[in-house]
């Protein structure tokens, strides 16, 4: 067996206080690898489906996915060394073939998005043609709605008897952990209330605030009043304050 291109496992750490050793995998294009593509939720799409959510009255729940990489299988094959530590004795000169990810692999997150991929459409899940993580299952009158954010789902449907077992199905299929009704996502703080679902995003605007040393800064009322109108100051000096980073950054609030 030739093994000139085993992938080479090799320690990586910085001494700091709390840190821990990992291994770092080094693999070769078109040999190791070929696709790493894995598509994520837009936030376009999160916010769509909240407000569907709102419109229908339904509930949305939130599911983790733990080590969500290591799920994935790879077609490709991979030898890695025998990790320092764990090297049989009497067999120091083989290597192992990889059979699943790990982290580290360019590929792993294609893996993992082909592995939970494969499971909707095997359980009769409709995969979006315009969000290749968005899917959707009808039975009758009856719809559940789910959105892949790497490994977060959230999920939201009119029948809690379809939600429940589609819960217990996944938690089955893989390790995961149940979060309940969506409190956080993406940044976005979700409240769901009788009334509606409110969202905010205090929590990334006060740190955004808190960067930029604005926490005491005058608050204005937006959007601006409409018609009116401005005109420019031949006396205002040029300031190096940097704008173009905030307004990017306050972009996505």
């Amino acid at each position: 067996m030739d093994l000139q291109d085993e992938a080479e496992c090799r320690w990586i750490n910085t001494e700091a206080q709390g840190s821990t050793r990992s291994k770092r995998i080094f693999t070769t294009t078109g040999i190791d690898y070929t696709e790493t593509f894995a598509p994520v939720a837009r936030l376009d799409t999160i916010r769509a489906l909240i407000a569907i959510a709102a419109n229908k009255k339904w509930k949305i729940y939130q599911m983790d996915v733990k080590s969500a990489f290591l799920n994935g299988y790879i077609d490709e094959e991979i030898y890695v060394e025998q990790p320092q530590g764990f090297i049989a004795k009497g067999s120091e000169e083989k290597v192992l073939r990889l059979k699943k990810a790990l982290y580290g692999l360019k590929q792993a997150p294609r893996a993992w998005y082909s592995r939970i991929d494969k499971y909707f459409m095997d359980r009769g899940f409709r995969r979006s043609l315009s969000e290749p993580t968005l899917y959707i299952k009808s039975q009758g009158n009856d719809t559940l709605i789910v959105s892949l954010y790497v490994d977060d789902l959230i999920y939201t449907g009119n029948n809690e008897k379809m939600i429940q077992d589609f819960k217990e199905d996944m938690m089955k299929t893989f390790e995961m952990s149940d979060l309940g009704l969506m409190h956080f996502f993406l940044g976005i703080e979700i409240n769901q209330e009788k009334e509606g679902i409110f969202i905010c995003q205090r929590k990334y605007t006060e740190t955004l605030l808190k960067k930029f040393k604005m926490e005491s800064c005058k608050t204005v009322t937006t959007p601006l009043v409409t018609g009116e109108k401005y005109q420019k100051r031949m006396d205002h000096k040029k300031s190096m304050a940097p704008c173009t980073e905030v307004s990017l950054e306050a972009y996505y609030i």
